[in-house]
């Protein structure tokens, strides 16, 4: 269990020295730790005496811990003594949590803490049958994991009561503002008492959340035990710059090549998940994918399975990217880079848990530059670049600085720089529709260049003149334009002086003098056309005179007399 171990430079505290209960120490001393972990030790103490408290710390440091034992001591003292009830009893501290997983292992850590006590928890979560969960409910627990979602369903039924609530956690908030569920989130706090004790813990502090802190917290103690956003030093990081076409291969020699290690395999899109766990299963590399579209016993499956070394890869978007805490990760993979920048530091943080090391690559294609760009910048850190031979070259310190395409960094220009060469490019005039264009090196730049359509400085007004049309080739009509166009002429002759009255689905006879043939649908005598009607007009002695447009199919008896005038 990954939550307490003992960081790699262990505080010179004990857990003994944090006042918490006996029944808690002895749980923890016969797991074998003594000693807490940084955020550990500072929010332990404020957590005992009351005070909201803000937790800023890396993934993989033990934040769950952090407020899972001294809330579980205070539970104790207040409420669990002796001649308690022991069914029946409210909701008293309340986890909100942004995934399923998440959920399920806070909870499993809540039962195994709180193995001495006599406390009750349970979890609701989203994806599986409700009728258990209120089962649960009604029988009554004194912690209460659950997701946003199935716990604003259940309150409106009417099987949550919020009212009593002491202790609220919001485990990864910025996960949950990036999922959006800040609205619900600020619902649920509505519901609970203001005299609440709100902790909040997260790896990133956006600003959104500073605002939400300062909105529904008293008088928060801020700990940040590492740098905001930063990742574990003991995993190593890599770039391989790779086309987007080429990435499943690339992927599928990294996986033989660290075959019978656990490997996890970030990608940005429920259907990419299951494209490349379909590839590399065909390669004879077990893989399972776990993401939102699958039911929450797939998804547990697809873990256990992880877990116990059954499948050894596992496909997975950013919705499990902090529900996922299994030892032993020995690689992360990110086949694609993440929507946002923070979550690269919960990718990776997936492997070099609890002090152990742990290796993690990023596949980087060209259209993913301006992430790769963020994320250094975000991490303050020079991503390594990893040649196709596995070799790692040697970076400087990080300096906020553009890369190209190949991993150099020669020729490099800032923003604005790049836009006026842009503009610059697009003003020349377009002489070849080709767009071929002779590179030297593959960047960016060049890569832009030479995908990227030529016409769109005619789009937008840079007075590039348009490449004249073939006159061979006519425009397509719009539907209202149909069937005004030039009236055909059968006869072999000229059509210009000579009227046709055979009807040709909505053109318009234009005049002049029929010559007698014979009009589909009605007997031509003389020239003059009696009786019938022109679709557009009707025509009478050879001139075109407006009426009423009518569809003029020959019926039978015409189709009869057409064919006996041809006989």
């Amino acid at each position: 269990m990954s939550d307490t171990t003992p960081d790699t430079k262990p505080a010179a505290v004990k857990f003994t020295d944090l006042g918490l209960c006996a029944p808690i120490l002895k749980k923890l001393e016969r797991q074998d730790y003594v000693n807490p972990t940084p955020i550990q030790a500072q929010a332990i103490p404020l957590i005992l005496a009351g005070k909201d408290v803000v937790g800023l710390a890396q993934t993989g440091t033990g934040k769950t811990a952090a407020f899972t034992l001294p809330v579980l001591h205070n539970l104790s003292k207040k409420y669990l003594k002796e001649g308690a009830d022991l069914y029946d009893r409210p909701i008293r501290m309340l986890i909100l949590t942004p995934t399923r997983e998440l959920a399920l292992q806070i909870d499993k850590a809540v039962k195994n803490y709180g193995e001495n006590l006599t406390t009750r928890s349970g979890c609701v979560v989203g994806g599986v049958h409700a009728h258990k969960q209120k089962k649960m409910l009604r029988g009554g627990v004194d912690i209460l994991v659950a997701t946003p979602g199935r716990l604003e369903d259940l309150h409106s039924q009417g099987i949550v009561d919020l009212s009593n609530i002491d202790t609220v956690v919001l485990d990864e908030a910025d996960q949950m503002l990036d999922i959006g569920f800040m609205p619900a989130i600020k619902r649920i706090l509505s519901l609970t008492p203001k005299t609440r004790q709100t902790l909040l813990f997260s790896a990133t502090m956006p600003r959104q959340i500073q605002e939400l802190s300062k909105r529904y917290m008293r008088n928060p103690e801020q700990i940040a035990v590492a740098t905001i956003s930063s990742t574990a030093e003991k995993v190593k990081q890599s770039v391989m710059f790779v086309p987007q076409a080429a990435k499943t291969t690339t992927l599928i020699a990294l996986a033989k090549k660290h075959k019978g290690e656990r490997i996890i395999v970030f990608v940005r899109t429920k259907r990419g998940a299951d494209r490349v766990a379909k590839r590399l299963n065909a390669q004879n590399l077990a893989a399972a994918p776990i993401h939102g579209n699958r039911s929450q016993n797939q998804r547990t499956k697809a873990l256990a399975a992880f877990r116990t070394g059954e499948i050894p890869i596992l496909v997975a978007t950013d919705v499990a990217a902090r529900g996922i805490d299994i030892p032993g990760v020995e690689l992360v993979v990110n086949f694609d880079l993440p929507q946002v920048a923070e979550a690269y530091v919960h990718r990776i943080g997936r492997t070099g848990r609890a002090g152990k090391s742990g290796i993690a690559i990023m596949f980087c294609a060209d259209e993913e530059m301006g992430m790769l760009s963020e994320i250094e910048r975000t991490i303050k850190k020079n991503i390594p670049v990893m040649n196709a031979d596995g070799s790692v070259q040697s970076e400087d310190k990080w300096a906020p600085s553009e890369r190209s395409y190949s991993g150099s960094k020669g020729n490099k220009k800032s923003r604005s720089q790049r836009k006026t060469a842009k503009a610059a490019k697009e003003s020349k005039p377009d002489r070849s529709r080709n767009h071929d264009v002779e590179t030297s090196t593959d960047t960016p730049d060049n890569y832009k260049q030479a995908h990227n359509s030529q016409t769109s400085a005619q789009r937008t007004g840079s007075g590039e003149r348009r490449k004249p049309r073939n006159p061979q080739r006519p425009h397509a009509k719009s539907k209202g334009q149909r069937g005004q166009g030039k009236p055909r002429v059968e006869g072999g002759g000229s059509s210009e002086g000579q009227g046709f009255a055979r009807s040709n689905t909505g053109r318009q006879n234009t005049g002049g003098q029929n010559t007698g043939n014979a009009n589909t649908g009605n007997a031509n005598t003389g020239g003059q056309n009696t009786g019938g009607q022109n679709t557009g007009g009707q025509n009478t002695g050879g001139k075109a005179v407006a009426g009423k447009k009518r569809r003029n199919r020959p019926g039978s008896k015409a189709r009869q007399r057409i064919r006996n005038d041809k006989n």
